[in-house]
């Protein structure tokens, strides 16, 4: 019983560190997204970090479009990045969860 137990505590330390490398992979992963028009285009990490902004000088002019084009454009990027990380984190520790009767909350 205990070298299963122990196997398992084992088991999770190694997938608590391929999760630590996964995240830190993701600080690699960019992700772009252009408004509809491509007049504003972000880049951002996977881990939801903003690396460049893009603004195309007919928007400089219009305060309150340019704030909207910042909102939807960077609620896109934000939504397709964190898509990313959750998927990616969440393979990994599947991948290395032990098996535990009545744990199964990756299915």
């Amino acid at each position: 019983m205990f070298g299963d137990l122990m196997g398992m505590m084992g088991k999770l330390k190694e997938t608590q560190a391929k999760v630590e490398a996964t995240k830190k992979r993701l600080d690699t992963v960019l992700i772009d997204e252009a408004s509809s028009d491509g007049l504003l285009k972000i880049t951002l990490t996977a881990n939801r970090k903003i690396k460049t902004i893009e603004i195309d000088d007919s928007l400089l002019g219009e305060k309150e479009q340019l704030e909207d084009y910042l909102i939807l454009t960077l609620n896109k990027a934000i939504e397709k990045a964190t898509n990313v990380h959750e998927t990616e984190v969440a393979a990994v520790a599947k991948e290395g969860m032990p098996n535990i009767p009545g744990m199964d909350m990756f299915k």
